[in-house]
């Protein structure tokens, strides 16, 4: 078991270039962003937290309102590479939007307050769990992904085109369909250097 969850591990990369295709059901991948949700720890048990999965039109209409936002900000002779970037995301199957229920952070600051500055930290840590497990099912399935983070520039309207709470805080989103292209190579930092083992 900790060989097959250390491969699946190793085999979560960064893919691009996604298909709208799936091997899996709709279905199935409800089912696999519901049990990662209910099972990624969080500190203090807070559960803090949330996922919205976008499919079809739901999904186009995430990545068309994200390339409309930056149209208004990047110069238009610079706007070809955004465009082509925002096309590979909209190509895909589907998008994860990840966010933080920030009542439960805040009614936590209250109830502990000697951690006050903390719990905003631990609920980026839980949330940052939720993703790596997320993302690591889905490879599993044979789906490609990668992590965005077009937030805040698009929180205001993310949460009025699906009527999200307030106090939903975007964290990321994650692109994912079928991949029409591996990975490329990935270079490794000594991991002597990044580890100590003291005995």
């Amino acid at each position: 078991m900790t060989n097959e969850f250390f491969k699946a591990i190793q085999n979560r990369r960064s893919i691009y270039s996604i298909t709208s295709e799936s091997p899996i059901s709709d279905e199935r991948i409800q089912e696999i962003v519901e049990e990662a949700v209910k099972h990624t720890p969080s500190s203090f048990n807070s559960q803090s937290s949330r996922a919205v999965v976008l499919l079809g039109a739901h999904h186009h209409k995430l990545w068309d309102l994200t390339t409309e936002i930056l149209k208004a900000i990047v110069p238009a002779d610079q706007f070809e590479s955004t465009q082509q970037k925002m096309d590979s995301f909209r190509a895909g199957h589907g998008t994860v939007l990840f966010f933080e229920e920030m009542r439960v952070v805040e009614g936590l600051q209250q109830q502990f307050p000697s951690y006050q500055d903390r719990f905003p930290v631990w609920a980026e840590h839980a949330n940052a769990m939720l993703q790596l497990v997320i993302w690591t099912a889905l490879e599993g399935e044979g789906l490609g992904a990668s992590l965005q983070h077009y937030n805040p520039l698009i929180d205001d309207k993310v949460k009025a085109q699906w009527s999200l709470p307030e106090s939903w805080k975007l964290i990321a989103q994650m692109p994912f369909g079928k991949p029409g292209a591996p990975a490329g190579d990935k270079d490794f930092q000594p991991v002597e250097e990044r580890t100590k083992i003291f005995k």
